[in-house]
């Protein structure tokens, strides 16, 4: 597996624009597709390569910002008062809606790959809230902020009904603060662990946030209660007054621009490009969010434009998350998926450690090498397949058909049609030339040696189906299908 490699050696910020020495080529465009979303078809792909890659680029956020958010499902602001028999009723909206989002990632790119970042940087745990209409109203701030503005996100998550009940601020009143969510608005939301504040800006800001405890029953919003919040004097940053919640939110922006800008920048550079931060980059990308007063858009564009993003050395890198792993699957095969298997992501997911709306803790996934341990690395191998062998007792031919597609024809070279197909999954190919020919025994097991040297095959043999199940399998255990 290779190492992230030293950020000196790698190209600057300037806008990419292909050349002989670093085309665009398809190896470049599946990268892009994979780290702005999760990955996409060969059609997509051939026509990404007629068009300039900023143009691509652009359009892809452009669509991103455009597409309306997943609509409300009935349930979407119940309390427990609309329920008839909530025991069973809330877990089958709890399903439904991991459900929702596991399609959303596969069928919407980049916008629900931002909603998955922004689910493990601003975390909450349904496990704690335990409350549909407040899952949905939580996911509902993640897709339409999630490419917004950063300032007005910070400011959305802090009332919403989740976070209210995961971070304890309902329990944050005059009389007794609690710093739970003032702490984390700090140290994990905006700024970074001991990153310009005190153990006093904490404390203040927590009696500014008092008073969102109105309750009125389960799944309720929690609304403001004046009562309960505290008129006292508070000094944050050096600024004292009889601050509120707007009023902490606005001094947190004018008085540590450059440490929110650093922060935020930092955590998508390490989500999108790679897991060793390059500060001259992270540097410029803090520089572009200030100047535009914490757009994320912009930000993204110039990441995903730049030379450094499609440097050689930044492809193949990071080792994907489970989600990335099994929606990136069902995405680039283009086999159909149904219930089954929507159901079956959510589930093994969580398995592989990667429970949506449940991360480990509040500090989140710290993802990376933290996906790979001996126990979930076998997992990943069985649960790819699965998800063929479930797709090849459904419809055989499919997997024929994918390998028709991908090479262009009918083709009569099984060592061409295997290495179409493992670079087709691979950000980097297999790394020697031994792999490739062990990857062509497997394709070629099926039939004699003699039907390949005799001209007796094509991709229309009897059992070449088959033989495109066996290598797909064979792809899911190599260490490189592990890399994004």
């Amino acid at each position: 597996m290779p190492l992230p490699p030293a950020p000196c050696d790698l190209d600057g910020i300037s806008v990419y624009v292909p050349s002989v020495a670093k085309p665009w080529d398809k190896r470049r465009v599946k990268h892009l597709y994979r780290r702005m979303g999760f990955g996409t078809t060969d059609t997509e792909v051939q026509n990404a390569l007629t068009m300039d890659p900023d143009i691509l680029v652009d359009s892809l956020i452009d669509a991103a910002i455009a597409l309306p958010p997943t609509s409300a499902p009935t349930w979407g602001d119940w309390a427990l008062s609309d329920y008839s028999n909530p025991n069973t009723e809330v877990t089958a909206q709890i399903l439904a809606w991991y459900g929702q989002f596991i399609t959303d990632m596969i069928t919407n790119g980049l916008r629900d790959k931002l909603t998955l970042f922004w689910s493990n940087h601003f975390v909450t745990r349904l496990d704690v809230y335990n409350c549909p209409s407040y899952m949905y109203e939580y996911y509902h701030l993640l897709q339409v902020q999630g490419l917004g503005n950063f300032k007005d996100f910070v400011h959305g998550i802090g009332t919403s009904n989740a976070m209210i009940v995961f971070l304890n601020s309902y329990e944050n009143v005059a009389g007794a603060p609690n710093e739970n969510y003032a702490r984390e608005l700090y140290e994990l939301f905006t700024l970074g662990l001991n990153n310009g504040y005190t153990q006093t800006d904490i404390v203040e800001t927590a009696k500014a946030l008092t008073g969102y405890n109105g309750f009125v029953e389960p799944c309720a919003p929690i609304t403001f209660n004046s009562i309960s919040h505290s008129n006292d004097n508070k000094t944050i940053f050096g600024q004292t007054g009889n601050w509120g919640y707007d009023d902490v939110v606005n001094i947190l922006f004018s008085e540590r621009e450059n440490e929110v800008a650093q922060h935020i920048c930092t955590k998508l550079y390490t989500y999108f490009v790679s897991p060793v931060p390059d500060q001259g980059i992270i540097d410029e990308l803090a520089s572009t969010f200030t100047s535009n007063n914490y757009e994320i858009a912009p930000v993204l564009r110039q990441l995903f434009k730049s030379d450094h993003f499609f440097d050689d050395d930044i492809i193949g890198v990071k080792i994907k998350s489970p989600m990335e792993m099994m929606v990136g699957f069902i995405v680039e095969s283009g086999f159909p998926y149904d219930a089954t298997v929507i159901n079956g992501t959510q589930y093994y997911g969580g398995l592989l450690g990667q429970e949506i709306f449940n991360p480990v803790d509040v500090a989140g996934w710290q993802g990376n090498h933290e996906w790979i341990n001996s126990s979930t690395l076998t997992g990943r191998w069985l649960i790819i397949d699965y998800f063929i062998q479930y797709v090849y007792s459904q419809d055989q031919e499919l997997f024929r058909q994918f390998a028709i597609d991908l090479v262009g024809g009918v083709s009569s070279d099984p060592d061409l049609v295997t290495q179409t197909i493992v670079d087709y999954f691979m950000p980097r190919g297999l790394q020697t030339q031994a792999d490739y020919d062990q990857a062509a025994t497997v394709f070629r097991d099926v039939y004699p040696s003699n039907y390949y040297t005799l001209g007796l095959w094509d991709m229309n043999a009897q059992y070449a189906h088959y033989q495109v199940y066996l290598l797909l399998s064979h792809i899911a255990h190599t260490p490189e299908f592990q890399l994004t």
